[in-house]
């Protein structure tokens, strides 16, 4: 089976799969290359911003694997829609329950302020705070969201999730439904978003939300920079509600030079830098959908397009 690998790690990616019997692996990342393969595969591996450019060109595969999570160039209107897309998953729960827990603690231990006042050479004391019986509410409970939660439990926290639906779903002490949102934000101390990119998604984390949220609160968004209306939660942060802001994906990345996130109080930007691809765990991903693909089986991360995940 011919796949095409349109991965900037291709030779790793390679290796990795090399074992893998009967594969022939073209790749790489020029796009004009990638076409003339991706008329002769019919498996696709790699990232959605070079796949959406192979299927503008007017190819297509018959099953295609993401490397990310996230797939929202390949959700574009113009772009067809008739073909099986899987998304990454079971492989990003711990880097970013990482990402999330650095600053969770970060927050609780005043980690800023204190290197703050060590530039300005002046003695902080203050006491700090435990993260336990804090309120962790987990806005996208998902895949993702459910590992995240799992990192956190022996913390002690109090964990409730929002999802689509209402549903039990462990660790999580409740998981609730998205009309619950603007209840719950109010309910805890750290609010963290994983939703994925949809219609329903967009600019929900407005100034009415952030007004409900604790003077204390910390603001974790990892999911999609189009869920936050950037000028409120500017606004906000000016306001003392929330007490400081921790932003990994924004609405234009790079961040330009211009937006008020690099200068607003509180507001730490990470550059979409929560939860890497590791290679190896792709990889392992594939190779059990190539099995799934092959014998006719359900696909781990199959996509709805409709949803938008």
């Amino acid at each position: 089976m011919k796949v095409l690998i349109a991965e900037e790690e291709f030779a790793l990616y390679a290796d990795l799969l090399r074992g893998e019997a009967g594969l022939q692996l073209h790749g790489g990342v020029d796009v004009e290359r990638l076409l003339e393969a991706a008329r002769e595969c019919p498996v696709w591996l790699g990232q959605p911003d070079l796949l959406a450019q192979l299927l503008r060109r007017g190819c297509k595969p018959a099953w295609m694997q993401s490397t990310w999570a996230g797939i929202t160039p390949l959700l574009a209107a113009e772009l067809p829609h008739d073909y099986r897309l899987t998304r990454a998953v079971g492989i990003f729960g711990q880097v970013m329950a990482e990402y999330v827990l650095t600053y969770l603690l970060a927050h609780q231990r005043q980690l800023f302020s204190r290197v703050a006042a060590q530039a300005e050479k002046r003695w902080d004391n203050r006491l700090p705070h435990s993260l336990e019986g804090k309120r962790v509410l987990i806005v996208g409970s998902g895949d993702i969201g459910q590992s995240v939660a799992g990192f956190l439990e022996p913390f002690g926290v109090e964990l409730h999730g929002i999802a689509r639906e209402p549903r039990p779903l462990e660790p999580f002490e409740r998981v609730l439904g998205m009309e619950t949102l603007a209840e719950q934000v109010a309910w805890a101390d750290c609010v963290v978003n994983l939703l994925p990119d949809t219609p329903a998604t967009r600019d929900i984390y407005d100034a009415a939300l952030f007004a409900r949220m604790r003077p204390t609160a910390l603001f974790i968004n990892a999911g999609r920079g189009v869920a936050v209306v950037d000028h409120d939660l500017v606004a906000a942060l000016q306001a003392g509600r929330p007490a400081a802001a921790v932003i990994d994906v924004c609405r234009e990345e790079p961040l330009p030079a211009w937006h008020p996130f690099w200068t607003a109080p509180h507001l730490l930007v990470t550059g979409h830098s929560s939860a890497p691809t590791l290679p190896s765990a792709m990889a392992a991903l594939f190779v059990d959908n190539l099995h799934r693909y092959r014998a006719g089986e359900p696909l781990r991360g199959q996509v709805n397009f409709e949803r938008g995940y």
